[in-house]
């Protein structure tokens, strides 16, 4: 069983700032990590259902319905958005799960490809989907977010397509500017004002290492996120920028995890090799107590819509988080591609500092006790703060909005990364 917190020194945290452009870059200072005096301790294997709080949306009666229905509509976007890829992607805009309306919601400009309407007529069987008309198409909007980055990434903390094809949804720490600053936009843009996206274990884990704890690097604490495998070798995911390819990573009593092989800061993701497992650490919402693990089983794709709950050794597991945006671009100093917007739906924390890297999963509708690997923690929006939960409850910087690294952005930059199932 591991070491709790409460039983060893708590890691100093401190902010390392970087101010540019108006945006605040925010990572985990630790301290000297404490020295192992003991032996590893013994994993205890325990697993338990993740258990959402708070009242379930869309009148279903429970949490594990609203996940099944929002496992099949995931399941009938990835076969639309496969097919519209392979069509070449002319016209489709986007897609919205809404498992609170039982619905699934595809947009596309212009005419809808044969193949692409057979496919919606063969998915309504068993999805309600409905099928509706975009003003622009995602490549569109695409080739507009890119100009206007070029143009006044100075004035734009994040952009991203909005996904019914509408137009763009833009965030700036200072309104006027970044109003002043899309002007020549040649689609619609909304702009909201004081969004600030700031970088954001368990305490003691051992070989095989498991999602969701500790680690510390030159950048600072973060939060292991899924085993996976690259190349043939086991390895562990987490986010970018906790560190650099050649820097070693260790858990906060000094045990070596392993070195930093890959890393990819465009879309927040690195690779740590070391002997890992596919489980998750989860506790209960609310409280670090009791403490247990979730095996993996396998991967989910993000839209829209979409709830998800998260795992980060700081904040411990926090539910009840819906993606608001994909495909988001964030400006924290330099620019972070393909993220994803989310939102904890009662506006308590979601993530905190020292999450970074830490497991973005949903919980598995036919078994609470297992995830499915959405992505891992990327930043928070500082304007959204609250009072941090989990291990570390001051001192650091929590927030009820936050973004992160979609799985699709770890098989971008890692062609033939694959999950570790547990």
């Amino acid at each position: 069983m591991k070491t709790p917190p409460s039983a060893k020194k708590a890691p100093k945290l401190t902010r390392s700032l970087a101010v540019a452009l108006g945006i605040t870059l925010v990572t985990v200072g630790m301290g000297s990590a404490q020295a192992a005096t003991a032996p590893d301790p013994v994993k205890n294997p325990r697993t338990q259902a993740i258990e959402q709080p708070g009242k379930v949306p869309g009148g279903f009666a429970s949490w594990k319905e609203l996940l099944a229905t929002q496992e099949k509509l995931v399941k009938a976007a990835d076969r639309i958005t496969a097919a519209a890829k392979e069509q070449g992607g002319s016209g489709y805009a986007g897609v919205i799960a809404a498992p609170e309306n039982h619905e699934l919601r595809v947009y596309w400009k212009g005419g809808t490809p044969k193949r692409i309407a057979g496919l919606v007529g063969e998915l309504r069987r068993d999805v309600p989907i409905s099928l509706l008309p975009a003003q622009y198409s995602a490549r569109e909007l695409e080739r507009e977010m890119a100009r206007l980055i070029r143009r006044s990434s100075d004035v734009i903390t994040s952009i991203a397509a909005k996904p019914d094809g509408s137009g763009l949804a833009v965030t700036g720490a200072d309104l006027n500017a970044t109003r002043s600053g899309i002007t020549d936009s040649a689609v619609p843009v909304t702009v909201e004002a004081g969004v600030r996206p700031m970088l954001t274990t368990r305490w003691n884990d051992s070989p095989p290492w498991w999602g969701g704890g500790a680690w510390n690097s030159p950048g600072g604490g973060c939060s292991t996120g899924f085993a996976v495998t690259y190349g043939g070798v086991n390895r562990v995911l987490s986010a970018g920028h906790c560190g650099a390819i050649g820097n070693t990573a260790t858990d906060p009593t000094g045990e070596v995890i392993g070195g930093i092989t890959q890393d990819d800061n465009t879309r927040d993701v690195l690779l740590i090799q070391a002997a890992s497992q596919g489980y998750v650490f989860n506790n209960n919402v609310g409280s670090t107590s009791p403490e247990f693990a979730n095996p993996v089983v396998g991967t989910s794709s993000s839209y829209v819509g979409l709830w998800v709950c998260t795992s980060g050794a700081y904040s411990g597991t926090n539910c009840s988080i819906q993606v608001q945006q994909v495909g988001v671009t964030i400006n924290v100093g330099y620019l972070i591609t393909g993220t994803v917007r989310a939102e904890q739906s009662a506006h308590t924390n979601a993530v905190g500092q020292g999450d970074s890297g830490g497991s973005v999963e949903v919980v598995n509708p036919a078994n609470t006790a297992q995830v499915f690997a959405a992505g891992v923690n990327t930043a928070i929006d500082g304007g959204t703060a609250v009072t941090c939960t989990g291990y570390v409850t001051s001192g650091r910087t929590c927030a009820w909005r936050m973004y992160y690294s979609p799985w699709s952005n770890a098989t971008d930059a890692f062609p033939g990364i694959a999950i570790v199932l547990g």
